[in-house]
């Protein structure tokens, strides 16, 4: 989903928001210091995921019905390594999210729904990740996808590392629910997704840690990470989320070190923050997430939920005059 925010607005977020210093470690993964998207074509950069097979390399993707392209981005350089087109898959419909399992698979999230939640199903791709970074077409597996609790809006999509099990993270108003998909995805059938845990925040993207012990939930104005126990989320704190134009996605970094929060916009920056207890200088002034326990008023920065995400629209709207921060849904 697309917000437009103007150069006013993007002043005013650059102004309010804390910026996040650079990782200091040496010996950290590439892209640990962040990067700038260079890709003129990457204007809606929607899903973020660090690949497996090239270290230093971080998958990407177009927002909405853009096509069937995937990107791979250099996290040293920012720029494009090799466009990847999917076949086999259709007509991509809204485009959100990107992870990559610990199969050798590229899992992409076509489960946006700019219509609230009227599409009685949406679709999730699963295709190889490439051996060789070049242009190329790969063939993937396209898998139905329906909710046991009626269609949805969403905007996360994750595969977990240790068991493979895809998740996907509603995006509602007031929070929304986590979704469980089936032990195996079965391209044969529809994969029903059952609502398991709820998420207190309007949720743009989320990604499990590399060791699959933490679930980290992004919105556009905060986040809050989750220790992920016996296949289910307890809540810990929020995320120190920098403020962005359009926060729409996030990742871990393969050492599970930072976490890499992206925008919408060409020429978009990656932020990095420090993953608490993971390493760097250990004073809590560049970490992922606050001390503030896992009670529902857990202070620090950050908005959760709808009254966080409003409020915070609300007073950018007041001080600088801002247009509307939402896009139409799109007639198809």
């Amino acid at each position: 989903m697309r917000a437009y925010l103007g150069a006013a607005g993007v002043a005013a977020v650059l102004l309010l928001g804390a910026a996040s210093g650079p990782a200091v470690a040496d010996s950290r993964s590439v892209g640990s210091d962040g990067f700038t998207i260079k890709d003129p074509r990457i204007t809606e950069s929607s899903g973020l995921a660090a690949s497996r097979a090239h270290p230093g390399v971080y998958w990407t993707h177009n927002d909405s019905d853009d096509g069937a392209y995937l990107f791979a981005v250099d996290g040293r350089t920012g720029k494009t390594l090799a466009t990847i087109t999917m076949s086999g898959v259709g007509s991509p419909r809204d485009v959100e999210a990107i992870s990559v399992g610990s199969d050798g698979n590229i899992y992409v999230g076509d489960i946006g729904d700019n219509l609230g939640g009227k599409w009685d199903h949406v679709w999730i791709y699963k295709l190889p990740e490439p051996k060789k970074l070049a242009d190329q077409t790969v063939r993937a597996t396209q898998y139905d996808v329906k909710y046991a609790d009626g269609p949805r809006n969403a905007e996360a999509m994750m595969v977990h590392p240790r068991t493979g099990r895809v998740y996907i993270v509603e995006k509602g108003d007031d929070g929304g629910g986590l979704y469980e998909g089936p032990d195996t995805l079965n391209p044969s059938a529809t994969n029903t997704f059952s609502r398991i845990a709820e998420i207190d925040l309007w949720a743009t993207d989320a990604a499990f840690s590399p060791d699959g012990k933490q679930l980290a939930v992004r919105g556009y104005f905060g986040g809050i990470a989750y220790k992920w126990k016996d296949g289910k989320p307890e809540r810990q704190g929020r995320l120190s989320v920098p403020m962005q134009p359009q926060g729409e996605s996030v990742t871990y970094t393969p050492d599970g070190k930072t976490l890499l929060y992206g925008s919408e916009g060409q020429g978009s920056e990656v932020e990095p923050v420090e993953v608490e207890g993971a390493g760097g200088s250990g004073d809590g002034s560049n970490s992922a997430t606050d001390q503030g326990g896992s009670g529902g008023d857990d202070g620090g920065s950050g908005f959760t939920g709808k009254a966080g995400a409003v409020g915070a629209a609300v007073v950018v709207i007041l001080l600088f005059g801002i247009g509307r921060l939402l896009r139409r849904p799109k007639n198809r």
